[in-house]
């Protein structure tokens, strides 16, 4: 099962403002502990909101809106998407990471499973059409790895 673990942002995320370098260092050595058990797929850090946009689709008109956005607690700072036996597996892991913000902020990490083509019905995704989609993912992979 892959699982995607959300790091919310907060204040100083929205801000731009850099990590000191220790918690730098504990994220990669807690990002090294999960590609060493074999189940880190991609970790990644987004820049704030302010360097971002919102498209919103109602039928055919899409619109734009350039951040910022409000509530950075509601917002995304950063995410794993990892691969465990379980949810449980993904919760252990998400409890083992590093504080993500500044010493003494509250943060939270939102776990949230990640769809595989073997979770829709075959008269919602044909079973073509989801080998077509797995052959992507594998395709996906590859390169990543490679690159």
């Amino acid at each position: 099962m892959r699982f995607m673990m959300l790091v919310k942002a907060d204040r100083d995320s929205e801000a731009g403002k850099f990590p000191d370098k220790e918690l730098v260092a504990a994220m990669g050595r807690f990002n090294d502990e999960m590609a060493k058990a074999g189940i880190l797929l991609a970790a990644e850090g987004l820049q704030p909101s302010s360097k971002g946009a919102r498209v919103r689709i109602a039928g055919d008109q899409r619109t734009v809106k350039d951040g910022p956005f409000p509530e950075p607690e509601k917002l995304v700072a950063g995410y794993w998407v990892i691969q465990t036996k379980s949810k449980q597996e993904a919760v252990d892991w998400a409890l083992r990471c590093p504080p993500p913000h500044s010493e003494g902020a509250e943060a939270e990490i939102e776990i949230r499973q990640v769809f595989e083509a073997s979770d829709f019905p075959p008269e919602v995704l044909p079973p073509e059409e989801a080998g077509r989609e797995q052959k992507l993912r594998e395709k996906l992979h590859r390169k990543a790895s490679e690159g």
